[in-house]
């Protein structure tokens, strides 16, 4: 744990304080929370700060980190509580439970949820259908009851107005079972005052309150007037309302709310009619009574759902429990009332059971272990126990000796009774008995002093709730309802007037009863604690209000907590443990000890530390008695861990690197042979498949290569290019030569346009010279033959590379009728009209900066020159095919002549719209150069 939490953090563990004293512990606990730590343990618990804001930390990532570590192997963590508790429960098949105390606000509930996902998070690796279930509805259970039971107070935005306990149930395996849920004392007095819409197997409570008794829209409260003789309900609306919620007949309703049935001591029953008073009290007892049963239906609902069946401890072994206990926190409000002391009272039975376990668990551990116990003082709360508790004396007894008193008994005479015979205890006190006390007012306050603080309670309304009284006639008003949910919350309405004589329990002394059950139950449990902390009154995740920390210490008895923990010894753990953790500080026991018995080892580490008079050794475990040796050891196993830590890399990567090594050797003996036989089979392969193609019509261009191996994927690919220049010799063999410098231009043409034009001429005869052709022009050719002898004579050229009809288009847009005439040497521009006059000669090298076509149909050509001077022409069709297309025999011869008659070549430029270019070749490597080792294109997309 020190390793993982640098001193920045402060100590993850108030037992290892230098000084155990309240400032040395505020600043700890403060630098923990600036630092975003809200967990710290002492010893076993749990201390939680309200952090006010989501934290990263509870994830699949952090569960996986805690399941089944030990508590000082990660930092403070509910985790790491929850953890414990179910390893406790699983290994040793000893029920434990989990407590989470401190005031309201200070994130009770949250963590109750967190520690339920965790336990959830861990069981049923099998993933168990049945089990499964279980865990969905025990986490699922508690958005339930929070949607019913929580509310919006002062202090806490979503305050628990009830207490839960939760028990839940495992077998053999660990795998939750079922389990049963407990509540306490459910704050009804609130739905008098915060109308809430419930809506639960289509029993619609608009507002559970019968005196606000409305639909979605409110229409006001239930209200009662007074005429000359009798009571009356304003208004028949809301009863109306009320009679379509509860499904009863709106007379009865009527009826229950105005009279009260009683029988007289002749055994003769009568009907007594209220006062305006007596009917309000009647409405609001009901609203309060609909709202509790409704909640103790859910809780019995949810209880049949997830308890244990068909259990057989004969067939599932021991059933164990982990009990989670989430009850309303210590309060203290401007206006304390009979809520409040009945939750105070149940906080000083936990903190009571909370000092006690405490102080056994550390000396049963002392006893076992034969270490001798130092006593500790600290304030045991007993006395207030016995001051609310204690029959004929106790507060609790007060209270119902004055309900069952016959005649008019007020909350004045009782908060007198109770000044009579208390005014002697140390914890109480009263205005009268204090009569210069002006915080409280005379016949109405009295006051607790708490272990948590002084407490001002007012008197006012204190019989009422403890008498909790209910008429029976709305308990046969509900029992006779037809909705059968209603009339299964309500089962005491079957009794008729005369068969109810026996007077109820109290409040106050059913809610003393299920506290002293529920302590009595958790006493029988190993437990482990949760004590949260409410860091400021504003809900603020940056603010830390030293005060009201403080203030909570010490009422959470944290200090008392860490000086019992730290009574005798600060530190114990289980010499394998501690051999485990620190034997690399002694020559002794590194790597392994030679001795006996660990505890020999121990003792060896700790005489060469020096330490002797500062620990004990008990029969399984090793007690440190102050943190300053535990720091010492733990300081020396920081400083050789790394060089431990390199030494173990050293010799596990070497290790990984032989068995890798040996790993890859076999892997390359097997690859090579299995590669030879590949290679083996593919040249098989290939020879079956191509030893008759000399004898096909296609010279085997019809035949499929199989599939090489990686290893030849290169040869297969310069075999099949050999296979294709042996078969295109083949099928050259057979050209005649006459025909092989049309086979090049059309080639060249084809690799130029790389399939970017669809039609260029491909399948047809090239003419070149169609200015002298007859049948492409009859009534020109002579005259072009005439005019072309003169230029070969003039310019002395060898070859006609292209003729042709065109029209030339201006830079104004303009165009003429021209022929254009192209020799191995210049590009002519002439004029058909006047018998082929030479308009324009240009060298032919001169247009080697490119040519431009597009990719459609067209016979649009742009020549660039050099010197700028682009010709733009559209070729002309003849007659000797009107569709024929003659820019690709244009482009191929063009590329053809620079092929065969320059060493080095300027591209030309092939684009479409500006599309294709032809860009600048290489120097030529060989006598004879194919238009590909030449030139390539690349795409321009700007059309």
């Amino acid at each position: 744990m020190a390793e993982l939490e640098g001193l920045e953090f402060g100590k993850s563990d108030f037992v290892l304080l230098d000084e155990v004293n309240m400032e040395q512990f505020m600043e700890n606990l403060k630098l923990r929370f600036e630092k975003a730590r809200i967990y710290t343990f002492i010893g076993e618990v749990v201390v939680s700060v309200n952090p006010y804001k989501q934290m990263d930390i509870y994830g699949k990532e952090a569960i996986d980190a805690y399941r089944g570590r030990e508590l000082y192997e990660n930092p403070p963590h509910l985790y790491a509580v929850a953890d414990a508790a179910y390893k406790a429960m699983k290994r040793r098949a000893k029920d434990t439970c989990i407590v989470i105390s401190g005031e309201s606000g200070a994130g009770k509930t949250e963590a109750s949820k967190y520690i339920m996902q965790y336990i959830a998070a861990i069981t049923n690796p099998s993933q168990r259908a049945e089990v499964e279930s279980v865990k969905n509805v025990l986490l699922k259970s508690n958005c339930v009851l929070e949607a019913f039971g929580n509310a919006k107070t002062n202090r806490n935005d979503n305050s628990s107005r009830f207490g839960k306990y939760m028990d839940i149930n495992f077998n053999f395996n660990g795998d939750p079972t079922g389990g049963h849920i407990n509540n306490y004392l459910l704050e009804k007095v609130r739905i008098k005052f915060n109308p809430v819409i419930y809506d639960l197997h289509q029993i619609q409570f608009y507002n559970t309150r019968i005196m606000n008794c409305v639909s979605a829209t409110p229409q006001g409260n239930l209200q009662f007037e007074t005429d000359s003789e009798s009571v009356q309900v304003v208004g028949s609306e809301a009863v109306s309302d009320i009679a379509g919620l509860t499904t009863t007949e709106p007379d009865n309703v009527t009826k229950s709310l105005l009279y009260r049935t009683v029988a007289t001591g002749g055994g003769e029953v009568i009907e007594k009619g209220h006062t305006e008073k007596e009917a309000c009290f009647g409405r609001d007892a009901f609203a309060k009574a609909l709202y509790e049963r409704l909640f103790c239906w859910i809780v019995a609902r949810i209880n049949a759902v997830i308890e244990v069946k068909d259990y057989n401890p004969v067939l599932h072994g021991k059933n164990t429990v982990i009990g989670v206990l989430d009850i309303y926190g210590f309060e203290i409000f401007d206006n304390n009332s009979f809520e409040q002391f009945c939750i105070n009272y149940c906080n000083e039975k936990l903190q009571q059971l909370f000092i006690e376990l405490i102080l056994r668990q550390e000396q049963d551990e002392y006893q076992r272990e034969g270490i001798t116990w130092q006593h500790i003082d600290y304030f045991n709360n007993q006395i207030i126990v016995d001051l609310v508790e204690q029959p004929h004396k106790g507060i609790i007894s007060v209270l119902d000796e004055a309900c069952l008193t016959v005649g008019k008994v007020t909350d004045t005479i009782c908060l007198e009774s109770m000044d009579a015979k208390l005014g002697q205890h140390p914890h109480y006190t009263s205005r009268k008995l204090t009569p210069s006390d002006k915080t409280m007012e005379f016949h109405r306050d009295f006051r607790i002093r708490h272990y948590a603080g002084d407490v001002t309670y007012s008197v006012e309304g204190f019989l009422d709730k403890n008498k909790d009284p209910l008429f029976q006639d709305f308990k046969r008003l509900m029992y006779n309802s037809s909705n059968p949910v209603l009339k299964e919350m309500w089962p005491d309405g079957q009794l008729s007037i005369t068969e109810v004589t026996k007077r109820p329990l109290t409040a106050a002394t059913l809610f003393k009863n299920s506290i002293v059950a529920l302590v009595d139950k958790l006493g029988c449990k190993e437990p482990y604690y949760v004590r949260c902390i409410k860091p400021n009154e504003m809900k603020s995740p940056v603010l830390f209000d030293d005060a009201r920390c403080q203030h909570q210490v010490a009422y959470l008895g944290l200090l008392e907590n860490v000086r019992v923990r730290r009574a005798g010894f600060a530190y114990r753990q289980p010499y394998a443990r501690f051999l485990q953790r620190y034997k690399m500080t002694c020559e002794y026991t590194w790597p392994n000890h030679l001795m006996e018995t660990d505890r020999e080892a121990v003792e060896a580490i700790v005489t060469q530390h020096g330490f002797q008079d500062d620990v004990a050794y008990g029969h399984t475990k090793l007690f440190v008695r102050t943190p300053r040796s535990l720091f010492t050891l733990e300081q020396e196993r920081a400083a050789l861990i790394p060089i431990l830590v390199l030494f173990l890399q050293k010799v596990w990567r070497g290790a990984l690197a032989r068995m890798r090594c040996q790993r890859m050797r076999a892997i390359y003996a097997i690859m090579g042979c299995y590669k030879r036989y590949k290679v083996k089979a593919h040249f098989w392969e290939v020879e079956r498949r191509f030893t008759n193609v000399r004898n096909m019509a296609d010279y085997g261009k019809s035949v499929e290569w199989p599939t090489p191996p990686a290893a030849l994927a290169q040869f297969d690919s310069i075999t099949q290019q050999l296979h294709r220049r042996w078969r295109a010799r083949q099928i050259v063999k057979n050209i005649p030569p006459s025909d092989m410098g049309e086979v090049r231009a059309k080639v060249a043409a084809l690799g130029a346009l790389s399939g970017e034009r669809k039609d260029w001429g491909c399948g047809r005869p090239w003419e070149r010279d169609y200015l002298s052709n007859v049948r492409d022009c009859p009534q020109t050719s002579s005259n072009f033959i005439r005019i072309s002898k003169e230029l070969r004579n003039k310019d002395q050229y060898n070859q006609v590379l292209f003729s042709g009809f065109c029209r030339k288009v201006n830079r104004f847009n303009k165009s003429t009728d021209r022929a254009l005439f192209i020799t191995e040497k210049h590009i002519y521009k002439l004029d058909p009209k006047k018998q082929f006059k030479v308009l324009k000669r240009l060298p032919l090298e001169s247009v080697s900066t490119g040519l431009s076509i597009t990719a459609g149909v067209d016979q649009m050509v742009a020549l660039h020159t050099s010197s700028q001077d682009d010709v733009l022409l559209y070729i002309q069709r003849g007659e000797l095919c009107p569709n024929q297309d003659r820019i690709g025999e244009l482009l191929g011869t063009l590329i053809d002549h620079f092929t065969r008659s320059v060493a080095t070549v300027r591209g030309c430029l092939v684009e479409t719209g500006i599309g294709f270019r032809l860009q600048r070749g290489a120097e030529l490597k060989q006598a004879k150069p194919n238009f590909t080792e030449l030139a390539w294109l690349s795409i321009n997309c700007s059309q």
